[in-house]
């Protein structure tokens, strides 16, 4: 009888693992969407969300112009990271992450007033799924999750 459960719960794990797999494969890798130009990595992103959320015309111009400054400001991170080698003290890493959150207090208001209410849940949801996603891949995987367990 043993067996038969361990066996049971190997076959799920190993579907499981096929199943990330093939999600994974699916999605453009990051080496990929380096070789776009930031207008084009935008133009995609936009497509990618009219398609999800289903987005109107006017709702589509308004994405791209967040979409924009977005970029610009994640480009901007970038190099001002690559300019900085020097570890951040805790009060500069403190201010960093505070207005990260503020950044996204901000956009979370501007997707609620552009997308209605059942396309603003998809769009929650989504990043809430690409955020777990990151989470087991980036760089606070296991210990940020373990903390907010706590």
């Amino acid at each position: 009888m043993k067996k038969l459960i361990i066996a049971a719960l190997l076959v799920v794990g190993m579907s499981s693992f096929a199943q990330d797999k093939k999600e994974m494969e699916k999605r453009p890798h990051r080496d990929e969407m380096e070789k776009f130009t930031p207008e084009q990595r935008n133009q995609l992103m936009l497509k990618k969300m009219t398609l999800d959320l289903d987005l109107n015309t006017k709702q589509q111009e308004q994405m791209k112009q967040i979409i924009a400054e977005q970029s610009t400001k994640r480009e901007a991170m970038r190099t001002a990271r690559k300019a900085n080698q020097e570890k951040p003290t805790s009060d500069e890493l403190f201010a960093m992450k505070n207005k990260m959150l503020d950044e996204q207090i901000v956009m979370k208001n501007k997707m609620k007033s552009i997308l209605s209410p059942e396309q603003f849940e998809k769009w929650d949801a989504m990043k809430e799924k690409q955020h777990q996603r990151n989470g087991h891949r980036g760089h606070h995987g296991g210990e940020r999750k373990a903390e907010l367990k706590k």
